[in-house]
């Protein structure tokens, strides 16, 4: 829950910030945050979805250019999800994507402490 609350956070500081990288983790805890916002909103009031809607799109669309960068593709590519269908399915397919080396949008991202399945000899 804790590294939810934390990408959520580094998205809202970020609101409108389209420089820079965002790993999958942030990523995805921003799109579930968004998604369960938006669900509870929508059984609550139409009106106040679609404030929710505007307000979270901003973000959306930066974290959404920061992760493209994070694989090495400019944030243009989100352009991408307006064709019906196969614009979602590229986009599912380059957000999941590992974040690449160091590049023009940044230098690599500190990669997660993996914990160890089994461990070494002795």
């Amino acid at each position: 829950m804790d590294e939810m609350m934390a990408a959520v956070k580094t998205c809202f500081n970020k609101y409108a910030e389209f420089k820079g990288r965002a790993d999958r983790a942030e990523f995805w805890w921003f799109a579930l945050f968004q998604f369960v916002v938006l669900a509870i909103i929508g059984m609550v009031s139409h009106v106040l979805y679609g404030i929710a809607c505007l307000a979270l799109l901003l973000p959306a669309l930066a974290v959404g250019a920061r992760r493209l960068h994070d694989i090495g593709k400019s944030g243009w590519f989100l352009l991408i999800g307006l064709i019906p269908f196969v614009g979602w399915l590229v986009l599912i397919y380059f957000f999941v994507q590992p974040s690449g080396p160091a590049n023009e949008y940044g230098g690599q991202m500190a990669a997660p402490d993996a914990p160890t399945v089994m461990p070494g000899p002795q």
